[in-house]
């Protein structure tokens, strides 16, 4: 029985990778029922990146990921997962608060026709999100995160921003209305999980398929940013909102992948936050009010005198020939962030499943040692003079929280290795530090 057990717990996890969950099985009276089909599907995360991984090697010879762009992604998906250790979603927190003041109809929650009403309901308000977080500037702001790889495989597909939540509930609150929010709850993780898979290139055309759904042909376009592919393609599941909304394009010409203009960096605050401080110095070049407010509500290529979403007219010229960003770092630094970002993970890990036994100080400290990692981490791959000293310090704190059993090894096994090998991180560092000291000194001399 147990066996059993496990198995639908299995096949109801690859098949919500999919959407291919039936009503029966996905529809429950209770938000409090709702599996969290996101929070649970980090295996399969896992394991399709792996096949990701050895599919591409066998076919191109090439692993289609870097470990530094792979990291920034990643590690952007767990900045983005970190406010829901100190409260609930926006998305489903206002989502039940219009529910239970304002809602004019109560959809059977046991009804197979509003799981498929939600269903089509949840992926056109993800489409209206969509093309908003492209055609306003203060939204593409957060959603330019998920964009700034030049890379297109699945880890892409995690690198999620930390502020587009903030705004996106926004559009799902008319469903409110007449939806009940046990239903939304399913159909908002679904929608999410569906989108995971179709960042791939190994999979060229699916027939038929690409006439009604989002394919990974489909997004592609979308992530380029040659011409043809700029603002086209923003549907979640379903890619008959564009072709009806005139928003589609077919992918041809080789896609290249990344902004406009590449960031150049895998320093993940800067990856999350910097475009809000070039909307601020942009908008301080204008002197009228209006066109201060309209820098950050037209499009991002919008000036003075431009259409409402401005013109591509001066992005530089595509040849197809781009090359990543990619720059050279030793291998024993790759072993050395890899390691470490591992051990991290373990660490954000145990705190979204102790947080309800956490005190808020404990999540708020636990928090922003991560962050300290990812930020030193992306500081070491891009290799910035300061790195040295940000991780040394990064490592006091972690022998700190070691010594107070917040920060674990993988294994219980691993516990002795671990602290030496942390300990060791700490001695290098710290002489790394102490002969960029002394080089600095005698250049000053």
């Amino acid at each position: 029985m147990a066996e059993a057990a496990e198995l639908g717990s299995v096949s109801s996890g690859i098949r919500s990778m999919f959407f291919m969950l039936t009503p029966n099985e996905s529809s429950f009276e209770k938000v409090e029922d709702v599996p969290l089909y996101v929070q649970q599907a980090t295996p399969y995360f896992v394991g399709l990146m792996v096949l990701e991984l050895v599919v591409g090697v066998l076919k191109t010879g090439a692993p289609g990921v870097t470990i530094s762009d792979g990291f920034t992604s990643i590690s952007a998906g767990m900045i983005s997962r970190l406010p829901m250790l100190l409260m609930r979603g926006c998305e489903l927190t206002s989502y039940m608060y219009i529910w239970d003041r304002y809602h004019l109809l109560e959809l059977p929650w046991d009804s197979a026709w509003t799981w498929w009403f939600t269903f089509l309901g949840v992926d056109f308000c993800y489409y209206w999100v969509h093309r908003s977080a492209h055609e306003v500037s203060v939204l593409w702001a957060a959603h330019q995160v998920h964009h700034s790889s030049e890379y297109y495989n699945l880890t892409t597909a995690l690198r999620q921003s930390l502020t587009q939540q903030f705004t996106s509930w926004i559009f799902y609150l008319p469903m409110a209305l007449v939806v009940p929010p046990s239903i939304f709850a399913v159909h908002i993780q679904l929608n999410l999980l569906y989108q995971f898979w179709i960042h791939t290139e190994l999979i060229n055309d699916l027939g038929p398929l690409e006439w009604i759904f989002n394919t990974p042909k489909h997004h592609r376009v979308h992530h380029g940013r040659n011409l043809y592919c700029i603002d086209k393609n923003y549907g979640g599941v379903l890619i008959v909102w564009d072709r009806l909304f005139g928003t589609f394009a077919p992918e041809s010409d080789k896609v290249i992948y990344g902004l406009v203009y590449p960031i150049n960096t895998f320093e993940i605050l800067y990856v999350q936050l910097h475009y809000y401080f070039y909307l601020w110095r942009k908008s301080k070049t204008f002197k009228k009010i209006s066109n201060k407010l309209l820098t950050f509500l037209n499009g991002p290529s919008w000036r003075p005198g431009k259409p409402r979403l401005g013109d591509h007219s001066k992005n530089p010229k595509i040849t197809g020939k781009e090359v990543p960003y990619n720059p050279s770092w030793s291998l024993p630094l790759q072993v050395y962030v890899v390691l470490h970002f591992l051990l991290v993970l373990r660490t954000y890990h145990d705190v979204f499943e102790n947080k309800t036994m956490l005190s808020q100080l404990t999540i708020v400290g636990m928090t922003s040692y991560i962050l300290l990692t990812l930020t030193s981490l992306g500081f070491i791959i891009d290799q910035r003079p300061r790195a040295a000293v940000l991780e040394m310090l990064r490592c006091v704190v972690m022998v700190m929280m070691q010594r107070h059993s917040y920060v674990k090894p993988p294994l219980p096994s691993l516990a002795s290795p671990t602290e030496a090998f942390v300990s060791l991180s700490l001695l290098f560092w710290g002489l790394q530090s102490f002969s960029q000291l002394i080089s600095t000194k005698k250049k000053a001399d």
